[in-house]
């Protein structure tokens, strides 16, 4: 997304994605969809030549922009053992079904290899290469202190027209294009230096925390689990209103409606939805009275809360609470 502002792109084009919520970007935990991604990297190869984008995204990507995964590398004892972590966790930032890290050892070399399965003219899928090489490069030289310069380079996409940044984003000219694989050849001495940040038994942490990550994401499905979602951030911060999902969603609120019709449900339906979800875990799992309960639901008083439970129910709010009491003692 910040590639995209740099080359010019408006918000409007791609705001209304799936996945491209604050609540959801700000959340590691949440795992656009690749097509949301790739959606925006069409956009804006259509905006600037793919070679820049490829050179723009590796200059946005800092370390501890990918979260754990960058430091699965730049802490890991060596580079090697840094990238070859990095390739298991892969699925951390990406999504293994269109994107394939890998790491081959030959005698004195060391081949990273990224795949990617568009075809080989696409402007998108070409940036997506040039950049996902630019980065293991990068990750690379920072885990060793010092750059770290690939014997080869090949590419499996067409040869632009020039192609200065990519030999800027590589450090060398030795580039092949229309290859059968991308990759990136070293010297495997090159990257068996050890790494003087490392500590011992950091790496381990890491891969910990990198398997807590893929066990616990959420993937984004739908607009419909889209929405939920926004609803259920709204409804933490106070009493959601139409306006504001929508405005959370770079929607009108007459589109807002419409497309809630379109998957069977209402405003109406959704709210109650979530405020019965969450005062039934309230009632179950805390001790908070039915007022304050009902305060932090978005009901008038406890009297409509209890109102609310014998619908759902048919019973009251205490009875429901000694339900789960009785059922968690047997």
């Amino acid at each position: 997304m910040n590639v995209a502002h740099r080359v010019g792109l408006p918000r409007g084009e791609f705001g209304h994605l799936l996945g491209l919520a604050p609540e959801h970007l700000g959340d590691d935990l949440c795992r656009p969809p690749a097509a949301t991604i790739n959606r925006i990297a069409e956009l804006t190869v259509a905006h600037a030549p793919w070679t820049d984008v490829s050179q723009l995204l590796a200059q946005q990507s800092t370390v501890g922009a990918l979260g754990v995964w960058d430091y699965l590398i730049t802490c890991a004892a060596t580079p090697l053992e840094g990238i070859k972590d990095a390739a298991a966790s892969f699925a951390v930032v990406a999504d293994p079904a269109t994107e394939t890290l890998t790491v081959t050892e030959d005698g004195d070399h060391v081949t990273i290899g990224h795949l990617n399965h568009a075809d080989l003219a696409n402007q998108a899928a070409c940036a997506i290469r040039g950049f996902a090489l630019g980065l293991y490069r990068q990750r690379l030289s920072q885990a060793a202190g010092r750059p770290v310069i690939p014997l080869r380079v090949t590419l499996t996409t067409q040869a632009p027209r020039r192609h200065d940044t990519l030999t800027e984003l590589y450090g060398t000219r030795a580039i092949d294009f229309e290859a059968p694989a991308s990759s990136l050849t070293f010297l495997a001495s090159d990257l068996e230096t050890p790494n003087p940040l490392t500590q011992p038994g950091l790496p381990r942490v890491l891969r910990q925390v990198a398997e807590q990550q893929l066990t616990t994401a959420t993937p984004l499905y739908d607009w419909l689990h889209l929405f939920r979602r926004t609803l259920s951030f709204a409804h933490a911060e106070g009493a959601p209103t139409l306006a504001a999902v929508a405005q959370r969603m770079t929607i009108s609120t007459r589109t807002l409606q419409r497309r809630l019709e379109d998957h069977g449900t209402t405003w109406n339906t959704e709210l109650e939805a979530l405020r019965r979800t969450q005062i039934t875990h309230l009632l179950q799992k805390t001790d908070y009275g039915v007022d304050a309960i009902a305060a932090r639901t978005g009901y008038k008083d406890g009297r409509s809360l209890r109102r609310a439970v014998h619908r759902w129910y048919g019973t009251t709010p205490s009875a429901l609470r000694g339900t789960n009491s009785s059922s968690s003692s047997g």
